[in-house]
């Protein structure tokens, strides 16, 4: 079966033009199977968009699990001097994503696998749609690698379904990484939790 957190999916690679408004904008992306929601901005995406404040006009931000590109290419249009880094396992939305951004003119937004980012790297904004379809340990160990990432003063915004556990995961991410986690907002069955960067 092919995964959205496949490396490289096994389904035909054929993108095709999508019509979706970001930051406010009608913009024309590309989409292809074998991604996450490659029909459009899915349901959580949207209540994140709603739920968040917007985000500082520069800073280094994360977009983690970045599919075709939503989240990195609504930062990128929002924060014109932002850097905007869009991290994913699945090779094909990286190049979608990479793609999107060369096509809205937003050199400011880059994509990579995660093994191309520095382990040193810190980011001032995290937004994003974990993949929970991955597992609560894979989840973990996921969030683990990159929430203390955080830079200081820094906060990560991630939408999480609450029949999928984001109560559970809100109390796991105060318990086990030590950081301050509550929540920003909740609509359609989803929450936003917040996190802030803990003290290093």
């Amino acid at each position: 079966m092919d995964h959205y957190f496949t490396a490289s999916p096994a389904s035909p690679d054929e993108r095709r033009p999508l019509d979706v408004t970001l930051a406010g904008r009608a913009v024309t992306v590309e989409v292809a199977p074998g991604i996450f929601s490659p029909g459009g901005v899915d349901k959580g995406t949207a209540v994140l968009f709603d739920e968040v404040p917007d985000p500082p006009p520069s800073g280094r931000f994360l977009d983690l699990g970045c599919g075709w590109g939503p989240i990195a290419l609504t930062l990128g249009l929002l924060s014109e001097h932002a850097d905007v880094l869009g991290v994913d396992v699945n090779e094909r939305s990286v190049d979608l994503l990479a793609r999107n951004a060369q096509a809205l003119g937003l050199d400011h937004v880059r994509a990579v696998t995660p093994d191309a980012v520095p382990s040193d790297a810190a980011y001032d904004l995290i937004w994003s749609n974990p993949p929970i379809r991955i597992g609560k340990a894979a989840l973990h160990d996921l969030l683990r690698e990159w929430l203390p990432r955080l830079a200081p003063g820094g906060s990560a915004y991630l939408v999480v379904q609450r029949n999928l556990g984001s109560d559970s995961l809100q109390r796991w991410i105060e318990a086990e990484l030590g950081m301050p986690c509550g929540r920003q907002g909740s609509a359609k069955g989803f929450r936003v939790l917040r996190v802030d960067a803990g003290a290093r």
